[in-house]
């Protein structure tokens, strides 16, 4: 049934609508085939490049192949992530209330809109036309609106509040809303300058990190340090609300009218400029973060609170960038404000091609949806390319690579062993995950058992900070034996403690040195506890990742453990691995030992000597 209670109308041919997201950072796209997920992927994982923004012409290839559709098909519609006339016009409208100091913002901004951004429809017929692809029409859905949609309709609830929450779309900043079968209803926004995500990246810049990408470092810095600077924030900065809203004061932000999210007046706050990047973190930065982590939990938590009086609906979806704050995300959960949480696992840009795709299905075209209360449609996250074994097979005897090929038994007992003897491995299963997690397809997985691995695989590994910590894997049926109240995380997205009987006291810090803290043994799975005694745990069944699900089996038969460190399979500064060429060459680079392909183990120690050439950089990997 349709939103008026008529039957929706049927179609007679396979309908197929492409989801896009670009221009900004992380583009990607997503395919629907009469309503069903058929794949979604980032354009970083294809070019290389970390959060390209580009058109994402490699996504879009990979989402025709992977629909069948070849020279003379048609895509019955083409859903675009946000409406560009109306950014655009918000634009215009911030340059002009700042005139002049913001002449400058707009000489930058204006040709690129003129260019490209404004009409982002021209250039993806332009490539569609290319692979010989019909374009029935475009569509456009609010940014948030795509992003409530990536939330709520691939959800296992049949109703729920849902809120999204991220730097800015068109003008608005977050959003409250309501799903209910295949309809969603905004019933509060918040609106730009006013934004949590901004105040959160301002603080990620000030911090020395780089926007739209170092929030995760923040977050991940911010147990170090103390909130001290918490009553600042509010009573300075930002006033925040009963409901979750906030107001912004202009008079300490740089973004309206210049090219840095702050200004000298936030610099006189917290006593001098910001850290420069790559320069030593200092108590203060440990502290900024801390502060700024209590405010934005302050907000969401009151946001989920106002969510659930103003709906009523006992479920909540989660979406946009700021969702992927997994700390605030478990506060949530343990305030039992809402019965169940489901947040979108590719909650930041990326995500919203997947929802505009499906706003189209569902909102567009009134097609119905089916909830079952328990599994979603996201399919673990698994909607990028996968590499059959006799492909795999080729790439390494045509480059002469030694490898032993395993059943799946022997494969999960062979690397159960090699992890029990503290070895590193590198993990590559099936299709790529969609979203900024490794959720055990494109892996790096250690003992989480071992008090020297978090330093070891920072810094011989990913060749990244020391003090960033790692998540653990859990078979779902053991979550309860090491975690105080998350039983459910397939997709890495709630941050909880590690059970109290399982935690040691650790002595107190006061030292600008990370280095001090980063080793010290806080429980009995050292590697994947924070120094506040958290994790933020993925889960792991049968169903939605059965080779990994055997691994902890095999592990845990092996050392009594059903705990694994599970990391990106990427160095710092780089994508996640999308293909086997990538993953060997992420593997010869770094401190792993064993690379496991599908079914291929290939052992570091007998390999050749790894030289870097241009034949590993190529622009699609293995087609």
């Amino acid at each position: 049934m349709n939103r008026r209670g008529e039957a929706a109308t049927p179609y007679p041919f396979l309908m197929h609508i492409l989801g896009i997201s670009a221009l900004y950072h992380d583009s990607a796209a997503a395919m629907l085939r009469d309503g069903v997920i058929l794949g979604a992927a980032q354009e970083e994982r294809f070019s290389r490049k970390k959060h390209d923004d580009r058109m994402p012409r490699h996504a879009i290839r990979y989402c025709l192949r992977e629909a069948g559709l070849k020279r003379g098909d048609r895509i019955e519609v083409v859903a675009f992530y946000d409406k560009p006339i109306t950014k655009f016009t918000r634009l215009l409208t911030t340059l002009g209330e700042t005139a002049p100091r913001g002449f400058g913002v707009f000489r930058m901004a204006v040709p690129a809109w003129v260019k490209e951004k404004a009409w982002p429809g021209l250039a993806i017929e332009r490539i569609l036309r290319e692979e010989g692809i019909k374009v029935g029409r475009f569509e456009f859905p609010e940014h948030h609106d795509s992003h409530a949609a990536s939330a709520f309709f691939p959800s296992p609830f049949e109703e729920a509040a849902v809120i999204t929450a991220d730097g800015v779309g068109e003008w608005t900043t977050s959003s409250i809303g309501v799903g209910e079968g295949n309809r969603l209803r905004t019933l509060a926004e918040q609106r730009f300058p006013h934004s949590l995500g901004l105040l959160y990246s301002a603080f990620t810049h000030f911090t020395g990190f780089k926007v739209n990408s170092g929030e995760y470092k923040l977050m991940g810095l911010a147990p170090y340090g103390e909130p001290r600077f918490t009553e600042i924030i509010l009573q300075e900065l930002v006033e925040l609300r009963e409901d979750g809203s906030i107001w912004m004061n202009p008079r300490y932000f740089g973004f309206l009218d210049g090219f840095e999210m702050t200004n000298d007046a936030f610099a006189g706050l917290f006593g001098g400029p910001a850290r420069k990047p790559e320069s030593p973190i200092t108590k203060r930065e440990m502290d900024l973060a801390a502060s700024v982590q209590v405010v934005t939990e302050l907000a969401m938590r009151r946001m989920a609170r106002y969510a659930r009086a103003i709906t009523g609906k006992p479920n909540l979806c989660l979406a946009g960038g700021v969702a992927l704050n997994c700390v605030a995300n478990g506060k949530i959960l343990r305030d039992g404000t809402f019965d169940r949480i489901w947040i979108q696992p590719a909650s930041g840009d990326a995500g919203g091609a997947l929802g505009a795709a499906l706003h189209v299905w569902h909102e567009s075209m009134q097609q119905p949806r089916r909830a079952d209360g328990i599994h979603d449609s996201m399919q673990a996250a698994a909607l990028g390319p996968a590499y059959p074994a006799d492909l795999v097979r080729s790439f390494l005897e045509e480059n002469a690579i030694p490898f032993h090929e395993m059943n799946a038994v022997q494969r999960s007992e062979a690397t159960a062993a090699a992890l029990a003897d503290e070895k590193v491995v590198g993990w590559f299963q099936g299709r790529m995950e969609f979203g900024p997690r490794a959720l055990g397809r494109r892996s790096i997985l250690a003992d989480a058992r071992s008090a020297k691995m978090q330093s070891h695989l920072n810094l011989a590994t990913k060749f990244r900070e020391s003090f960033r910590p790692f998540a653990p894997i859990v078979l779902a049926e053991d979550t309860a034996e090491y975690f105080e109240c998350v039983t459910d995380s397939p997709y890495m997205l709630l941050v909880d403690l590690v059970r109290a009987e399982r935690r040691m006291d650790a002595a107190a810090q006061s030292t600008d040195d990370l280095s001090a803290w980063v080793n010290q043994v806080r429980s009995d799975i050292p590697a994947v506890t924070h120094v506040d005694g958290s994790a933020r745990i993925q889960t792991v069944d049968r169903v939605r990742n059965p080779e990994l699900h055997d691994l902890l089996l095999a592990f845990k038969r092996m050392t009594g453990s059903s705990v694994l460190v599970n990391t990106s399979f990427n160095v710092r500064s780089e994508p996640i691995v999308c293909t086997p060429k990538d993953a060997y060459a992420c593997f010869m680079r770094t401190g792993m030992d064993l690379l496991v392909l599908g079914d291929f183990l290939l052992w570091k120690s007998e390999q050749p000597p790894w030289q870097e050439n241009d034949a590993w950089r190529d622009e699609f990997g293995l087609d």
